[in-house]
């Protein structure tokens, strides 16, 4: 990964939340979003038909945000990748990529 660099916490049961965000210029858009649908590629692959809310039962869901700022007269857009996931989710995911 060259732009989504994740942090982790967990809660009391070994759920845990995931999250990536990345700011980047216009001609960095379309590596940042590459990046999302590796992930996302991934998380479909190795748990397939298994994403829902964990409290409906899921063992992973996402949510991605994107948000355009001007900074200092420059465009720059905003993407936040957040997973959450089992523990058996979170364990093969730090496996597959990097976590801080």
């Amino acid at each position: 990964m060259d732009y989504l660099d994740f942090d982790t916490s967990e809660d009391e049961h070994g759920c845990a939340s995931l999250e990536a965000m990345a700011s980047v210029s216009a001609a960095q858009v379309a590596a940042v979003q590459a990046e999302i649908q590796q992930v996302l590629g991934w998380a479909q692959a190795a748990f397939p038909g298994l994403q829902a809310p964990l409290d409906e039962g899921g063992e992973w869901d996402f949510q991605v945000q994107q948000q355009v700022e001007i900074v200092a007269g420059q465009t720059r857009q905003t993407f936040t990748l957040s997973l959450t996931g089992t523990p058996q989710f979170c364990e093969a995911f730090r496996q597959q990529f990097p976590v801080n």
